[in-house]
């Protein structure tokens, strides 16, 4: 731990399609069980979660399709770049984000992974998809928001 009592906190990568694509309703902080080469890619930055979705099966929360390449100095043992790889979340949490993914339309999605005390942690968000017009017009709100911002700076 750091002085002031705090966990130092590196942000290794985000999903920023998620945010365009999702409206997040809640997320959650989950560790992620990883193979040594695949921490060191992670230390390194060397991740992409883009695609990436997570699974409940048999009581256990699975993240697919994330990549994180092949460590750079590893040898023929290296990792599968997109293997699936097991979320360490506790009992509770899965059963209630069980119960709401089987609501109809709900997904979890990767938002963001970084370190934590030297661990990978991934935020999952629980996420229902935008429609067209929705992005639309999230996208026109950011722009008129852009354009006040401009137009104060520019007054003071």
């Amino acid at each position: 731990m750091s002085k002031q009592g705090r966990s130092p906190v590196k942000t290794v990568a985000t999903n920023r399609k998620a945010y365009h694509d999702y409206e997040v309703v809640e997320s959650i902080e989950a560790g992620i069980a990883l193979t040594g080469t695949e921490i060191k890619s992670v230390r390194a930055g060397q991740v992409n979660l883009r695609d990436g979705f997570a699974l409940i099966r048999d009581g256990e929360v699975w993240l697919q399709n994330v990549y994180i390449a092949p460590y750079r100095h590893g040898n023929r043992s290296n990792h599968d770049p997109r293997r699936e790889r097991k979320l360490l979340l506790h009992r509770r949490e899965i059963n209630r984000l069980l119960g709401k993914i089987q609501e109809r339309g709900w997904t979890l999605v990767p938002l963001k992974m970084y370190l934590k005390n030297n661990r990978a942690k991934v935020e999952l968000g629980l996420v229902r998809g935008k429609r067209k017009y929705d992005k639309r017009r999230a996208i026109a709100r950011r722009d008129a928001q852009r354009d006040v911002e401009r137009a104060l700076k520019e007054r003071w």
